[in-house]
């Protein structure tokens, strides 16, 4: 197969982590004969820095282009400290969000059984965790009209129907594929918005027969999470909820290194960890590149590259067993390995594996 790649590195530990992916997706194109092109595009803080505008126009043509989009992180503390800069870098993010129309975002949150001790929550309560938040991308409170002054400020928490029956239809066809299982997470008895989606979710559950559909108030979900998280299969929810909600569960699997994403729509997908940019950690060649490494298998396996993606996952859970660890996610007095020495392992692994 053929596949034209958009890589967008970003901001932070970005450029790192995405070698990283890149090397991974040529070692698969070695083994299987595949034919992957790669090319670079600006976003973020750097963009800003190169051209003034966070996601610049050919950024955009870039992203079109190409048949699928490996993002990384924006970010950067010179903008987190100045809330009065009038062009920040995740307005990038934001945008080409919308400009793709990535109404979609799919996290899948699971546990790696020789990484159970790196989260703070007991073994018992995380072991076999595997779910999915589906999140609302290109709706809410981020897209809403919002205005700013020195005594008020909001944002306003819009969604259409459309946008919620795309969703929702997404969501209930993904938990066909996984337990039947869908869990819709609003706050409807307090905001208008909530009533909205339940709403549409209730009329859309007898197209569903053969899914068990349940509701869950945000402020629960928040704390099933914690306290149950193998209740959920698929978990969908608007813009701002899976935002929290996903961040929330990186404490399952012990790192948000470990955590990928896919973000679908009407143009071309983008792959990205869901973490950001980590400024702190940039250029020390300490990030975890799993996340981005494990949004390269999302990205094969969109295209119908199911091996290929079984592969980059096995290779993944290979480097842990084997202690091949960024300091995140090593044990204590345990070895640690830097970003590149992960990255390459895992590379040379995928060509080793039978």
């Amino acid at each position: 197969m053929e596949l034209a790649i958009a890589v967008l590195p970003g901001d932070g530990i970005g450029p790192e982590i995405s070698r990283q992916g890149i090397k991974v997706l040529e070692s698969v194109a070695k083994r299987f004969n595949h034919e992957f092109s790669f090319r670079f595009g600006l976003i973020g803080a750097s963009a800003i820095d190169a051209t003034g505008s966070p996601f610049p126009d050919q950024t955009l043509r870039l992203c079109i282009e190409s048949d699928a989009v490996l993002f990384s992180a924006v970010g950067d503390p010179k903008y987190d400290n100045n809330p009065s800069s009038p062009v920040r870098p995740e307005q990038g993010l934001l945008k080409m969000r919308k400009e793709l129309d990535l109404y979609a975002n799919i996290r899948p949150i699971s546990t790696f059984d020789s990484l159970l001790e790196r989260s703070p929550l007991k073994n018992n309560v995380i072991e076999g965790s595997d779910f999915v938040c589906v999140r609302e991308l290109t709706g809410g409170m981020y897209f809403g009209e919002k205005g700013e002054g020195e005594e008020m400020a909001y944002d306003t928490n819009i969604y259409h129907k459309f946008e919620v029956e795309r969703i929702l239809d997404i969501a209930f066809n993904l938990a066909r594929k996984r337990k039947n299982h869908l869990t819709v997470v609003d706050k409807a008895n307090v905001l208008a918005s909530s009533r909205l989606w339940r709403k549409v979710a209730k009329e859309m559950e007898s197209s569903y027969p053969d899914v068990k559909t349940d509701y869950m108030f945000v402020d629960n979900a928040a704390m099933r999470i914690v306290q149950d998280p193998r209740f959920f299969d698929v978990m969908v929810t608007e813009n701002t909820f899976g935002d929290i909600l996903t961040d929330e569960a990186s404490v399952i699997t012990g790192s948000m290194g470990l955590l990928p994403s896919a973000s679908l729509g009407s143009k071309t997908p983008l792959f990205e960890p869901i973490h950001g940019s980590w400024p702190e950690a940039a250029g020390k060649n300490i990030a975890n590149p799993v996340a981005q490494i494990l949004s390269a298998a999302m990205l094969l396996e969109h295209f119908g590259l199911l091996r290929e993606g079984e592969l980059v996952r096995k290779a993944v859970e290979n480097s842990i067993e084997n202690g091949v660890r960024t300091p995140d996610i090593a044990l204590p007095g345990e070895k640690t390995y830097t970003t590149d020495e992960v990255g390459d392992w895992i590379a040379c692994e995928i060509l080793k594996i039978s």
